[in-house]
């Protein structure tokens, strides 16, 4: 099976800090060559794989802020539907705008919805509801107007993730300083707790930041440490007493929510999105609705097992999971198109008397 893999390009594949669509695609990616399969990854030039890499965006455009982000995506999107014929499927997890070149091949798409932006991006969604393979990230995020071939959680790497049976003292805020991702909410958990608090993760939102986040920080409890890479974020995740994760959006997955079980560290969530489909209340976290029930939920913290946390990972969200079933999504696709392109090969513009030969001889 020959596949082709479109990545973005707003980060580097794997990412180096920041760039959870990169991150699942690239530990994707891996999982498949690992396996056999024929893989070539459409992402920037400086990503790296073990598979074939085909770019035509040296960097992410987040990252060399020189690149003009629609331009860019423009020439990497075409790039790989001017190549199509070359692929048995090609697995499209760059959001809605790939769709629209989907009706000028043969070859199968199969698309992962890695979340909505915008309920105004849905048309382009139902337009090629029928052409187009969706997997859905969570059941949360699914839109009653489209049809899907599989929900496929997110898997990780657990061994990028070492088990941390006794954690430090300090509260973690690990994602988007955004208001989406609750930064405001997480400091006023850590303070009304009298926790220390250390934030990471890239500043998405820069009045937000300025606003609601620095002038916290001259508290010496509350810490902002930036964007981190994989070293210091499971160090980071590790020694956490928990994870605090207000979300005030229904957030599709939750990388961090993961990660941060994987290291054995409970998470406190606020109850929207798919974190009911991360989170077993009680058993590797809690799952609140206000801060009041969040400040609360910190004092029961140390009656979660954190072996528990660990264990909930290793049983639904690790990568050869994830990997076992995108294969099975790929050849529940080919089963269903091959006999329909088939068929149009057979009937494509030819004469009656030359389709029954045809007819008669193609198996």
């Amino acid at each position: 099976m020959r596949i082709a893999m479109l990545s973005p390009i707003a980060w580097r594949t794997p990412p180096r800090h920041y760039g959870p669509w990169e991150s699942v695609v690239s530990l994707l990616t891996e999982g498949l060559v690992a396996r056999g399969f024929d893989v070539t990854l459409f992402a920037t030039g400086d990503s790296e794989t073990s598979g074939k890499l085909h770019a035509i965006c040296a960097r992410g455009y987040e990252e060399d802020r020189s690149i003009m982000p629609k331009v860019w995506e423009c020439l990497h999107i075409s790039e790989l539907f001017e190549h199509a014929k070359d692929f048995d499927i090609i697995h499209n997890n760059f959001d809605f705008l790939p769709l629209t070149y989907t009706g000028l091949i043969t070859t199968p798409v199969v698309t992962t919805i890695h979340g909505f932006s915008s309920p105004g991006i849905l048309p382009i969604y139902k337009k090629y509801n029928s052409r187009v393979s969706y997997v859905s990230i969570s059941d949360a995020d699914r839109s009653p107007d489209l049809d899907y071939i599989r929900t496929i959680h997110h898997g990780i790497d657990t061994k990028q993730f070492d088990f941390q049976p006794e954690p430090d003292d300090y509260l973690l805020f690990f994602g988007r300083i955004h208001h989406d991702k609750g930064a405001r909410e997480a400091l006023e958990i850590a303070r009304a707790c009298n926790k220390k608090l250390i934030m990471a993760g890239i500043i998405q939102d820069e009045a937000y930041y300025h606003q609601y986040v620095e002038p916290q920080l001259r508290d010496h409890n509350a810490v902002y440490v930036g964007s981190v890479g994989p070293v210091q974020r499971n160090q980071l995740l590790g020694k956490a007493y928990a994870l605090l994760h207000p979300i005030n959006f229904n957030e599709p997955f939750g990388l961090s929510v993961v990660e941060s079980m994987a290291c054995g560290t409970p998470v406190i969530a606020f109850d929207k999105g798919s974190m009911p489909e991360l989170i077993e209340d009680g058993k590797n976290g809690f799952l609140v609705t206000t801060v009041d029930e969040a400040i609360e939920a910190v004092a029961h913290v140390k009656g979660i097992d954190r072996t528990c946390c660990r264990r909930r990972v290793e049983e639904y969200f690790t990568t050869d999971r994830m990997v076992d079933e995108y294969v099975e999504v790929y050849k529940s696709v080919l089963e269903t198109t091959r006999p329909k392109a088939l068929e149009s090969k057979k009937s494509f513009l030819l004469p009656e008397y030359v389709q029954t030969i045809m007819n008669e001889t193609m198996p």
